[in-house]
């Protein structure tokens, strides 16, 4: 029953309708509207832009993105995950492009991009991290292996919450634990004080499996922007008491926050040896060097002084 038209989609010579507040329109062409790219790991978007247009700060979690300039100069960028070191900031990598140039967005990442005219097939981050070792992690000698490897301590002790969330993530990944390299999964410890929060961020390279041990936690994941631009990204939430199980997919958007009297404790599983995390707030107001603020005041549709006062907090 398959046709030639399941694999054809016309219409993006057609230019997009800018008339709006960011001054841009995104032409999509996913499975949702060409049928033959279903398991094909593949879709295409056209972005048209008024002058001075926006494509504000955004991820997609589960694609790489290869972007062509056809037309025009583009200020374009993307925000590391947050680094190791809680002493340092979120990187932000910009560069200006003209027709013909090509950039590429890792996967996951928050992006500042004015325009996009093809994706990448989505290959699996973590077959790719284990194919090329690109995290430096080599193989240790099987002959020198040794059961530390594998071990980990400390679990059992409650992280210090006292800080401006009231919150602390103690991370075991391979980093910590070299026993994890190849094997893509690790853990975390998250400990909260009274109403403390583990805010807004994303794991951009893997699923996410929580177990409550104490407490009660309100909980809650955002999906990825409808294809219909009328309708609004959904948030799924919960409230989860001790034993309770939640799942996070990849890449999305989740939160964590303790409604409860008295403090509380939570393990999760990723699937990855090391996930990463980006803060959302973290990235896009604390990253060195900072967002153009032209770009966050169109982005957010505030004030300049509402972008001040954000981006001091970080």
């Amino acid at each position: 029953m398959v046709f030639a038209d399941d694999f054809f989609f016309p219409g993006l010579n057609i230019p997009g309708n800018t008339s709006n507040p960011l001054g841009s329109r995104v032409a999509t062409v996913n499975v949702n509207q060409l049928p033959g790219l279903n398991t094909l790991c593949i879709s295409v978007v056209r972005i048209d832009y008024a002058p001075y247009g926006l494509n504000p700060p955004h991820t997609h979690p589960r694609a790489t993105e290869v972007l062509l300039v056809l037309e025009g100069t583009l200020y374009v960028g993307f925000v590391t995950s947050n680094p190791a070191d809680p002493n340092k900031k979120n990187k932000l990598f910009t560069k200006y492009l003209n027709c013909g140039d090509i950039f590429v967005f890792p996967e996951g990442v928050i992006t500042i991009a004015n325009a996009v005219f093809g994706s990448y097939p989505s290959i699996n981050q973590a077959v790719l991290t284990e194919a090329f070792q690109v995290e430096k992690k080599i193989c240790k000698n099987p002959n020198m292996v040794v059961a530390h490897d594998f071990f980990f301590p400390g679990l059992n002790i409650a992280g210090n919450t006292s800080n401006p969330l009231g919150s602390m993530v103690t991370t075991v990944n391979v980093n910590q634990l070299p026993g994890l390299n190849t094997l893509g999964i690790s853990v975390v410890r998250i400990d909260y004080a009274p109403y403390g929060l583990n805010p807004p961020h994303t794991h951009p390279r893997a699923t996410d499996v929580l177990l409550v041990l104490e407490g009660t936690l309100y909980v809650g994941f955002v999906t990825s922007n409808p294809a219909d631009p009328n309708k609004k990204s959904k948030l799924f939430t919960k409230y989860l008491n001790c034993g309770d199980v939640f799942v996070f997919p990849e890449g999305l958007i989740l939160f964590l926050f303790n409604v409860g009297h008295k403090n509380a404790v939570a393990f999760a599983g990723l699937s990855s040896k090391n996930p990463e995390v980006i803060t959302i707030a973290n990235a896009v107001f604390g990253s060195y060097p900072s967002i153009n603020q032209a770009v966050l005041t169109k982005a957010f549709q505030v004030e300049k002084k509402v972008i001040d006062y954000l981006q001091a907090q970080f």
